[in-house]
């Protein structure tokens, strides 16, 4: 059968005009585009990716995580037509190229190309769906209802009410429903995390929200909300108590700022708040940092399915404490039936780890990022998950590189950790002695000094073991120094020293003068 591709330039050689006009004496294409022009600009811009038929199959395709789009299907995720019209309308294709996908490999273009050259590529991707006419029907979006706490409060009702959207994204929102989903083509697909803004495919807006609950999402099992024929559907009313309370969902968790770099530890008098739950943790100062798939060593990852994690810290005279956090749509327990139906494949541990140098660098050198060298070895803590009548364990190795680590006594260290997962997200607190007897194989923490850190992650439920994971580069670690007497001490002396030399030098002036 012939291709998209192929079929168009047969017909422009037939002098088709502009992209199938004339047949079935329908409207050209609706663009203010040329779709030849169209094509130049994605040969160079865009087959990377959606391939030269513009079936997603591209040669960079198997390594993007959602894969691209199929432009033969002429489904998209955003669209402003109605629910019951397969295409969107040309604007939201020209709002795709222009501002991008967040969460996806699609880039926006609109510092690249001009907007006659987005204008022309729109043109060119209907032909591989052989759109002829725009869409009729369109959103109805009544009255928008302003966001309030009521509002919020009925939509958080009816997002819940017969799981009719928490079946999926869970009670909290954050994607850790039960259903185990798949698109049109087969593809595993995962529920949005909705308290993560900038996953959203478009912005996290009411009124966006409030399109996607009206429309669905074409190609996956995200239905419309607006289909009278559902037993879910929701007056326009309803939709908008909804979209309030998903922005208000997308508001609760940071976006991360490149700018925070450092894990502040404050010391604490006492003992260390020896529980997840322990409500002195929310006194601790988060930080957040951007988890990226491993493509360094063998075997190389590119289909994570995490992408942050977050660490907060404290410390006393004895010990420091750590607490991990990170969202997972799934609490990963081999042998669990539940977790195995969620599961993509083969049900793994789900496991984090901490990256440290052996020793703490003199200047702003640091180890490999990747679990060092044998230049500057690195210490790591690891707490797994374990399986269904497996207790959950932590370990300790020193590395020197990728494949070169060896193993050795946690417990000898006093290395201890311990993992809670609850409504999508797993924290972990790992603690450990500021020092130990293993002065060479240990690190020594000290305050006021900046240590590198970094971390690792593997979720179980997306396969991820061994090579397969996500991690981050290095950041800090710092001990915060105490805020106790010394520093007083200290600055009380070194005022009497000045007033002393004051003091001396006039002493001094006088018996000049005399």
């Amino acid at each position: 059968m012939m291709g998209a591709a192929t079929m168009v330039r047969v017909l422009r050689a037939l002098g088709a005009g502009i992209v199938l006009a004339g047949l079935s004496g329908a409207a050209a294409l609706a663009a203010p585009g040329n779709a030849d022009k169209g094509e130049k600009v994605y040969q160079f811009r865009c087959l990377a990716c959606h391939g030269d038929e513009g079936d997603g199959l591209g040669p960079a395709a198997e390594r993007l995580n959602p894969p691209p789009r199929d432009f033969t299907l002429g489904l998209y995720k955003i669209k402003t037509s109605a629910f019951d019209e397969d295409m969107p309308n040309d604007d939201d294709i020209y709002r795709m190229i222009k501002d991008g996908m967040p969460g996806t490999s699609m880039p926006g273009w609109s510092d690249v190309l001009s907007e006659q050259d987005m204008w022309d590529l729109v043109a060119y991707l209907k032909v591989f769906a052989e759109i002829e006419e725009a869409p009729e029907g369109q959103i109805d979006y009544g009255k928008q209802i302003e966001s309030s706490a009521n509002s919020i409060a009925k939509g958080r009702e009816l997002f819940l009410d017969g799981e009719r959207c928490s079946e999926c994204h869970g009670k909290e929102g954050r994607g850790d429903g039960i259903k185990k989903l798949k698109d049109d083509n087969g593809a595993r697909t995962w529920p949005r995390n909705l308290t993560k803004a900038w996953t959203y495919r478009a912005d996290n807006s009411a009124k966006e929200i409030f399109r996607r609950i009206t429309v669905g999402i074409p190609g996956t099992q995200m239905p419309p909300f607006s289909d009278p024929k559902s037993k879910k559907k929701l007056s326009i009313e309803e939709r908008w108590h909804v979209a309030n309370f998903v922005a208000s969902l997308a508001k609760t968790v940071e976006v991360v700022n490149p700018s925070k770099t450092v894990i502040i530890a404050a010391k604490v008098e006492g003992a260390l708040p020896a529980k997840i739950d322990d409500p002195k943790w929310a006194e601790a100062a988060p930080v957040t940092f951007v988890l990226v798939p491993q493509i360094i060593a063998e075997e190389r990852f590119f289909t994570p399915a995490h992408d942050t994690i977050t660490a907060r810290a404290f410390y006393n005279d004895e010990a420091l404490a750590m607490l991990l956090e990170w969202d997972d749509r799934t609490k990963s327990t081999p042998g669990d039936d539940k977790a195995a139906q969620i599961a993509d494949e083969e049900l793994t541990p789900d496991i984090v780890a901490v990256q440290l140098p052996l020793t703490i660098p003199v200047s702003q050198e640091k180890p490999y990022f990747l679990m060092g060298d044998k230049a500057k070895p690195v210490n790591i803590w690891r707490w797994t998950s374990g399986g269904k009548g497996e207790a959950e364990s932590v370990t300790l190795a020193n590395a020197t590189g990728p494949y070169e680590f060896e193993e050795r006594d946690a417990a000898k260290t006093g290395l201890k950790a311990s993992g809670s997962y609850k409504d999508g997200t797993w924290r972990v607190l790992m603690t450990r002695p500021l020092h130990t007897e293993d002065t060479a194989g240990d690190l020594q923490f000290e305050e006021g000094r900046f240590i590198p850190v970094a971390f690792a992650n593997w979720d179980g439920s997306n396969s991820e073991t061994a090579s397969s994971h996500t991690v981050t580069t290095w950041y800090w670690l710092l001990l915060e120094p105490s805020t106790g007497t010394r520093p007083l001490i200290t600055a009380l002396i070194v005022v009497l020293l000045l007033a002393a030399a004051e003091i001396w030098w006039a002493r001094s002036a006088r018996r000049t003068e005399t």
